[in-house]
């Protein structure tokens, strides 16, 4: 049994390990990245000197509108993140918090996740063309359509390439413009038969759309609350579920007519 005068030295003694486990853990590399809000492009207009979208085969209506499509910046696979980056990263309202896998699901080399990230911008590339032209019943109608968007990798911006697509051959349907001339931004995968699906840092993207311009943000209908948690103050949240209730929703936006829905 201790005495009460060695009591307060095994307690020294036993709270040793302990220091030297918050020291280690302080400076050991941590499984997350840092992301913060990252470039936007209008997917109606150029990108670095060359038109995101082209088509050939159809007539092309001038738009005057904007369609931003949104990314977020993560710290790069191989860089060390720490407790103190994590911690600065908590009390920051740009910054979030990720675990590596969701930022850089596959691959553990640069080269490897730059392959993938291209392979899934290429196959939303081809699913976003598909959509638009089902959408719009031309399919068969020999249009050509070419998307180029550089420094880019992943599908997200698949919804925002079938709208500049839309928006290129028909507009509206009634010869307006799909965005009512507004900046527009959102995000969202898109797949052949038109549907929407979520993506992942959107608190990000809202912050990044509205630092360039937009007023209007289109986000994946499962993804409304995290849009909502630091939302910026003057943009408006429209859910959206396919490509079809999304060219709905800009519609009637456009015209003032009909229900918009909301997060």
């Amino acid at each position: 049994m201790l005495s009460r005068l060695s009591r307060p030295k095994a307690l020294t003694v036993c709270a040793l390990p302990l220091v030297a486990l918050l020291a280690a853990a302080a400076f050991a590399p941590l499984p997350f990245s840092v992301a913060q809000p990252g470039m936007t492009a209008n997917v109606l207009g150029e990108n670095k000197g060359t038109p995101v979208i082209t088509i050939t085969g159809a007539p092309v209506r001038k738009t005057t509108g904007q369609l931003r499509m949104t990314t977020i910046e993560a710290t790069n696979p191989d860089t060390d993140v720490r407790l103190s980056d994590l911690i600065d990263s908590w009390f920051a309202t740009d910054q979030a918090i990720m675990p590596r896998d969701s930022v850089y699901p596959s691959g553990e080399t640069t080269k490897e996740i730059e392959r993938h990230n291209t392979e899934q911008m290429e196959q939303s590339q081809d699913a976003a063309t598909e959509a638009a032209l089902k959408y719009l019943g031309r399919s068969d109608d020999g249009i050509e359509v070419t998307l180029k968007l550089s420094d880019v990798g992943g599908p997200s911006a698949g919804l925002l390439f079938s709208l500049g697509i839309v928006d290129k051959l028909d507009g509206d349907g009634s010869g307006g413009d799909l965005t009512g001339g507004r900046t527009i931004a959102g995000t969202g995968t898109i797949e052949a038969d038109g549907t929407v699906g979520a993506v992942g840092g959107v608190s990000l993207k809202t912050q990044a759309a509205r630092r360039d311009g937009a007023t209007v943000f289109l986000v994946p209908k499962a993804e409304c609350a995290d849009a909502k948690a630091q939302l910026p103050k003057g943009l408006r949240l429209i859910p959206v579920t396919t490509l079809k209730g999304t060219v709905t929703a800009l519609t009637a936006l456009e015209k003032g007519k009909g229900s918009v829905p909301s997060c």
